[in-house]
């Protein structure tokens, strides 16, 4: 079991308890995935840097991502039909905590010039952040300077509430804004 699964189930569980008022164990909100995506729009001619993209993400992740199509072709945008526009990977349980557990620990303090994550919610108990580059992550060496990509990183909950959620995230460390 994850370090920071561990943390929910024997501290994080109690203290949203007491604090919300919770009657059954049922109703405490869990993190229920995390979505990592990225867009690869600006390789979208050359093969080679979408698999370097592919290849860091499933670094990152631990888990193989999905490669994204466009629907339908959009001359504004010189996308055509079927082309390759972003890729996407949805983490679940061990896997899921593992990441989390590297994003609040390891990736957010490499961030340059960090001072906290906006404490802004979706309105309904989940939340999303971006990084503008994966170079943060230790698993990225330095052969991917070449490559350098943003990512949106979506942590999904069941709270419902926005409040209830943000305090889930800060049982977990999560480096909020002071």
């Amino acid at each position: 079991m994850e370090r920071l699964q561990e943390q929910y189930n024997s501290k994080v569980v109690q203290q949203l308890k007491q604090k919300f008022g919770f009657k059954n164990v049922m109703q405490i909100p869990k993190v229920t995935k995390i979505v990592v995506n990225a867009g690869v729009g600006k390789f979208k001619e050359d093969k080679k840097k979408i698999d370097a993209v592919v290849a860091d993400l499933a670094a990152i992740t631990g888990q193989a991502p999905v490669k994204t199509v466009a629907r339908k072709s959009i001359s504004g945008f010189k996308v055509r039909e079927n082309q390759v526009v972003g890729v996407v990977v949805t983490l679940r349980g061990q896997r899921m905590y593992s990441f989390l557990d590297k994003l609040v620990n390891v990736a957010l303090p490499r961030v340059r010039d960090f001072q906290g994550v906006s404490e802004k919610f979706d309105g309904h108990g989940n939340y999303h952040l971006g990084l503008r580059e994966q170079l943060v992550f230790p698993e990225i060496g330095s052969s991917a300077l070449e490559n350098v990509f943003g990512m949106e990183i979506s942590i999904v909950t069941n709270a419902g509430k926005d409040e209830v959620a943000r305090e889930l995230l800060k049982q977990f460390n999560f480096p909020f804004k002071k």
